[in-house]
């Protein structure tokens, strides 16, 4: 009796050996030429139904898409993928991480997988440049680590996205923060202040942004700057999406974070947003804020509200030489609020806290902390109203 993953492998061989590449074949016409194998092999030796559906699954995906990858990439319950090499498979469901029962054929399928993903991204991912991040067809995020690097390499990381991006309401069903909070993020935005959303890895960041976005009028023209594309702003149709290029061997220049942060500001934006902040990008979006462009997002990684502050300053020292007094009058001027969030110990996401900047004391920044999570209740609690309400009068909300 021959394996099933024989027969798959031996199918696979024998349409790479048969077709002809030099047209492009249709996803229906693949699958007929996979059904025909599989009925010619079922004349030799018995397939149960079930064993045809999963070879001519497997056989399709193997062909045309990200191979065994595809079945979790179609399951709604997987939220992370993460490939250590080609034997070792973890995937991240209902916020607990498992390990999958399925492996690679070879390193170089892996690795033929691997430059399918970047290079439909224009990205470029070897051994003298073997880190990249990219991203799939329904915005999936990817991170790439090689050998030499990665010891046991090649490293591939899913961070999947629901098709549906989370709306505020979502958020609120799922108990991410208060209809009341909603309000009152949905008044702050509309008004125009400066938002910064903080928050560890997988606390939500992008997610908890692309809802917020939800409350910018939809006549205004809002830019979006990423290093790579993830964002799903939908409420707004005068959208201008740009993202970040790596040099290449082709001649191509670098184009960063700051390259486009200011050229966004020749484009007339109403609001930027820039997906994340890791570096000496902050010096020009702070810049932008601070200059006219009010109501713009950002997020960035953090431990609390009042870290963001310390992570501001360090990623404006990474790219220019300024006094820590200046950098930090230059913060004040530019953001408004920071919204943090994190993930609780049963793996759910929340809203931790709102903290308005509230002026100096003692040379350092103070944070007037407006709702913060009570753990013993599980909610957040309101502590201080808004005392900065110009921008909310100005708006005439």
């Amino acid at each position: 009796m021959i394996r099933s993953d024989d027969k798959k492998q031996r199918i696979r061989e024998e349409l790479l050996a048969e077709m002809d590449f030099t047209r492009d074949f249709s996803d229906e016409e693949l699958y007929s030429l996979i059904d025909e194998k599989i009925r010619r092999m079922a004349e030799e030796e018995y397939i149960s139904l079930e064993n045809r559906r999963r070879i001519r699954t497997d056989v399709f995906c193997g062909l045309r898409k990200l191979d065994i990858l595809e079945e979790l990439l179609r399951d709604k319950t997987v939220t992370e993928i993460m490939v250590n090499g080609t034997e070792n498979i973890f995937i991240e469901r209902g916020g607990g991480l498992e390990h999958w029962d399925n492996s690679f054929e070879s390193e170089e399928k892996l690795e033929n997988i691997v430059q399918q993903i970047v290079s439909k991204c224009n990205r470029v991912v070897n051994e003298s440049s073997p880190i990249v991040d990219a991203r799939l067809s329904d915005g999936s995020r990817v991170n790439v680590v090689l050998k030499p690097i990665a010891l046991n390499g090649p490293i591939l990381t899913i961070r999947k996205f629901p098709e549906k991006p989370f709306d505020m309401e979502g958020l609120i069903g799922v108990g991410a923060l208060s209809e009341e909070m909603a309000a009152f993020l949905k008044k702050l935005v509309k008004a125009k202040y400066n938002i910064l959303i903080s928050g560890g890895t997988g606390s939500g960041k992008t997610t908890f942004l692309n809802a917020l976005s939800g409350f910018i009028p939809k006549d205004q023209r809002v830019i979006t700057i990423e290093d790579s594309a993830e964002l799903q702003i939908q409420s707004v149709s005068n959208l201008v999406r740009l993202e970040c290029r790596n040099a290449n061997t082709e001649g191509c220049a670098e184009v960063n974070m700051r390259d486009l942060i200011r050229s966004a500001l020749r484009m007339r934006p109403d609001r930027v947003v820039v997906g994340e902040v890791r570096g000496a990008e902050v010096i020009d979006m702070l810049q932008a804020m601070s200059t006219g462009h009010d109501g713009s997002l950002s997020t960035a990684h953090a431990n609390t509200a009042a870290d963001m502050l310390i992570r501001l300053e360090t990623m404006y020292l990474m790219g220019l030489e300024l006094p820590v007094a200046a950098i930090r009058q230059q913060i004040l001027s530019a953001v408004d609020v920071i919204v943090h969030l994190g993930r609780l110990r049963d793996k759910s996401r929340k809203v931790l806290e709102i903290a308005e900047l509230d002026g100096f004391e003692d040379g350092r920044i103070k944070l007037r902390t407006l709702y913060k999570f009570d753990y013993a209740k599980g909610r957040c609690e309101k502590l201080e109203d808004l005392k900065y309400v110009e921008k909310i009068l100005a708006a005439g909300l």
